[in-house]
């Protein structure tokens, strides 16, 4: 990535799929050029989130809500220390943020953390695109990167796909660290980072646990050196098939029946720690409005995704593993794809979207409760 940070409101732009179609808009944040997986939100409010969650690396993400930026940016809302998205694609970005809590607007965000993006595009017409052709490599191209755009294209082409790509570890912490309990501590919880968002020990927190946060090299030793009374897996950016230490290490925690959580990423680790494979959903799940079924209680929950590949696992009956009997427990309603697995006969599940998601919406927010069921269960 290419960027500079001055003239973006006057700059032409010109967005280039692999496929060979373009949109022509102007310079929104840095101006330069930037590659990554094109890919569309449908969320209409939580923008600040969705840049900031490291599980976005290496994606240009296009707003299908067409009013983009209208909050500005503030100092609290951020889920990690930056943006992590390649680029961003917006159809009518704000004049003016009109929020008591905005510090800034948002192209001065962009553009002081060198995020290209581009504004004036037809961004329904490129989710419709996405739709038909799928989630495909992207190029932003603004200001003197603009050229001709065969030779863009061939950049575009140039660029790495999604599906291989190992990228858990370039957005992890280096450091461990610890979030303390709010009130009176009840347990102590092992969260593997594989990209996690900052409200996610928070919710743990809130419920009187003390989440030492670990990176995505931790070992099994180093997990339960910290005398856990459950272990955690983070969301996370990347080819799940390409993890193979953290389904290692889960498969550990597993051997031990130690209780065990996992979201987004951690929901595939689990997947591939049983045994099922995982594949790429054509164009993903992203977005604060993906409805949800609990398979367990029936409930239906409106729920936060940001997910390119899925787990195959059977919907129809309980699947026999190494570790015992595992069902899927949650399922999308929009297309029946996995959204959530649990043993049986083991303390441990997974849940494919965001139940911290502090954007929201927060209906599934009791799965943080169901974490502590599970931890007071084994203590008894």
């Amino acid at each position: 990535m290419t960027t500079s940070t001055r003239g973006a409101a006057e700059a032409p732009a010109v967005l280039v799929l692999e496929d060979g179609r373009s949109f022509r808009g102007r310079a929104y944040g840095a101006v330069g050029e930037t590659f990554g997986e094109a890919v569309f939100s449908t969320g209409m409010t939580g923008y600040q989130e969705t840049l900031t969650d490291p599980s976005y690396h290496r994606q240009v993400v296009v707003m299908t809500a067409p009013h983009v930026g209208n909050t500005g940016v503030n100092d609290e809302d951020a889920e990690s220390q930056r943006i992590w998205v390649s680029g961003y694609v917006v159809r009518d970005p704000a004049r003016l943020p009109s929020s008591w809590r905005s510090r800034r607007t948002l192209d001065e965000e962009l553009a002081a953390q060198g995020v290209v993006g581009i504004s004036g595009v037809d961004t329904r017409a490129l989710t419709r695109h996405l739709r038909e052709r799928g989630a495909m490599r992207v190029g932003i191209f603004s200001g003197n990167a603009v050229e001709d755009e065969g030779v863009l294209l061939a950049k575009v082409r140039q660029a790495p796909e999604m599906s291989g790509a190992d990228l858990a570890a370039e957005v992890a912490t280096k450091e461990a660290y610890v979030v303390p309990a709010i009130g009176t501590k009840k347990f102590t919880v092992a969260a593997i980072d594989l990209g996690i968002k900052g409200m996610t020990p928070h919710r743990m927190a809130e419920r009187g646990i003390e989440v030492h946060v670990l990176p995505a090299t931790a070992t099994l030793d180093e997990v339960y050196a910290v005398k856990p009374d459950g272990v955690f897996f983070s969301n996370g950016p990347g080819d799940p098939s390409t993890a193979d230490h953290p389904v290692s290490l889960m498969r550990g925690v597993l051997e031990r029946k130690t209780p065990l959580f996992g979201i987004c990423f951690g929901n595939q680790i689990l997947g591939r720690a049983l045994g099922f494979g995982t594949y790429k959903l054509k164009y993903g799940h992203r977005g604060i409005n993906q409805p949800v079924q609990d398979r367990t209680t029936g409930k239906v929950e409106v729920t936060a995704h940001n997910h390119g590949f899925a787990v195959d696992a059977p919907l129809d009956k309980p699947s026999d593993t190494e570790f015992g009997r595992a069902e899927v427990s949650h399922v999308c309603l929009n297309d029946q794809v996995v959204e959530g697995l649990q043993l049986l006969d083991r303390p441990a599940f997974s849940v494919q979207y965001h139940p911290e998601a502090a954007a929201g919406p927060h209906d599934a927010a009791y799965l943080f409760d169901r974490f502590v069921s599970l931890m007071e269960g084994q203590r008894a």
